[in-house]
């Protein structure tokens, strides 16, 4: 069995908004398509155009609708990966050693030479955060881009994991979360970041920020109201010239489109 390090020099993780979230998936293709070229095996398709597809993906984003005691329900979109315990139990059940937490950053890797796809780090994760690549018969999980972050070949604006340069919202964010005054800490710390599930004692370094409260959206939609107002009775440029195009069809009212 594999030991955990009783420390490690910093905690690289994960803060994620779920109030900013949009359900895009962009941070899952994202993650497919870096993982599947780059750090270990690739990650494999069964069937992917067919009746009953099946893949490997170590980024998955689930959607729950929501319903608060008062107010009207939310859709609530929650991704979800390997969140890099602390006291990750996927370690120490691994029989040959593969699975192993990094002392320097406390990054949680699956060395794949060694793996021999028994699937206890997936029976022991609480978060169902690893997958069995079918076609390499290895475990598979999230690195954090452990090949990006630390790669000087790349601009420094790309040495983020794949998903938290992708997502078009902001909703993700990375750093170091045993840092207290560093950026992602201070996001924490300011909104009321949670651990997910954290009756299991895994201590998991990835943190969620919760959904802000929606019973102001009518105050909002005021303030907004302003910035919405057309900027021009008469539609002008391409559109002028485009609606006038139109009123010359034959069927067309004058005046005017109907």
């Amino acid at each position: 069995m594999t030991e955990l390090p009783n420390s490690t020099d910093r905690k690289m993780g994960l803060v994620i908004d779920l109030d900013t979230c949009v359900g895009c998936h962009a941070c899952v293709i994202s993650c497919k398509g870096w993982n599947t070229e780059n750090y270990g095996a690739p990650l494999s398709d069964q069937n992917a155009y067919g009746a009953d597809p099946s893949g490997t993906f170590l980024n998955r984003v689930h959607s729950y609708e929501v319903q608060p005691p008062e107010g009207h329900a939310q859709l609530v979109h929650f991704p979800k990966s390997c969140l890099h315990c602390e006291d990750a139990p996927c370690v120490t059940v691994c029989p040959t050693g593969a699975s192993y937490k990094r002392v320097e950053d406390g990054i949680v890797l699956v060395n794949e030479s060694n793996c021999i796809g028994c699937g206890l780090c997936a029976w022991s994760c609480p978060y169902g955060a690893r997958e069995l690549d079918l076609a390499e018969g290895v475990m598979k999980k999230c690195t954090l881009c452990v090949d990006r972050i630390y790669n000087e070949n790349l601009p420094e604006v790309d040495r983020v994991p794949s998903c938290v340069r992708t997502c078009p919202a902001g909703a993700r964010h990375f750093g170091d979360l045993g840092d207290p005054d560093s950026d992602v800490s201070k996001l924490v710390a300011e909104r009321g970041g949670m651990d997910l599930m954290p009756e299991m004692g895994t201590k998991p370094v990835n943190k969620y920020l919760p959904p802000r409260p929606k019973d102001q959206i009518d105050d909002q939609i005021d303030i907004l109201a302003p910035l919405l107002a057309p900027v021009a009775e008469e539609p002008t440029g391409f559109l002028g010239w485009l609606d006038k195009a139109l009123d010359k069809l034959p069927g067309h009212s004058e005046g005017g489109s109907n």
